[in-house]
């Protein structure tokens, strides 16, 4: 799979996983599925979902550390700039756009274009949240992403799963 597969199939998925709402309940809903499956799979994650800058869940799974926590900051820091999921950025980054610095007018320390945040979009209104998770390679804390908000979603993962790579 090539660079530009993953960056067409992340779009793909960003329009896929859109909420007709979000609230306190959602989070908390959603953060519980996300915990529970982290547990189950015995990942070191740190769990993280926030709304208009706002923390509404958050969870720190045995094997992290502050740097984890450090992660999450960075990887909202990009989806909120740009309005699209970390990894996608990442890749974009990957096929030569121009890399996230003072030339962006951002500050590469507030950024991490990596796998693992993804932008809560509500249709009708755009992106108002994150869900984040930090832990794993990159392409992993996408994943665990990308299947816990299509569990929480009901959609079908199968046609707009990324295949294994980077």
């Amino acid at each position: 799979m090539t660079i530009a597969d993953d960056t067409e199939i992340l779009k793909r998925q960003e329009e896929a996983l859109r909420f007709v709402h979000f609230s306190e309940a959602d989070a908390w809903a959603l953060g519980t599925l996300m915990r529970q499956r982290a547990a189950e799979m015995d990942l070191p994650l740190v769990i993280d979902i926030q709304l208009a800058g706002r923390r509404l869940f958050f969870a720190a799974l045995p094997g992290t550390s502050p740097d984890n926590e450090d992660w999450v900051r960075r990887k909202i820091n990009v989806v909120m700039r740009y309005h699209k999921c970390s990894y996608r950025v990442s890749r974009e980054l990957a096929a030569g756009a121009a890399p996230l610095d003072e030339n962006r007018g951002v500050c590469p320390l507030d950024m991490a274009p990596h796998g693992g945040c993804f932008p809560i979009h509500i249709k009708g209104s755009g992106v108002v949240g994150t869900v984040t998770v930090s832990g794993i390679p990159q392409r992993e804390d996408h994943r665990f992403v990308f299947e816990s908000l299509c569990a929480f979603l009901d959609v079908d993962p199968g046609p707009i799963a990324l295949g294994s790579g980077d």
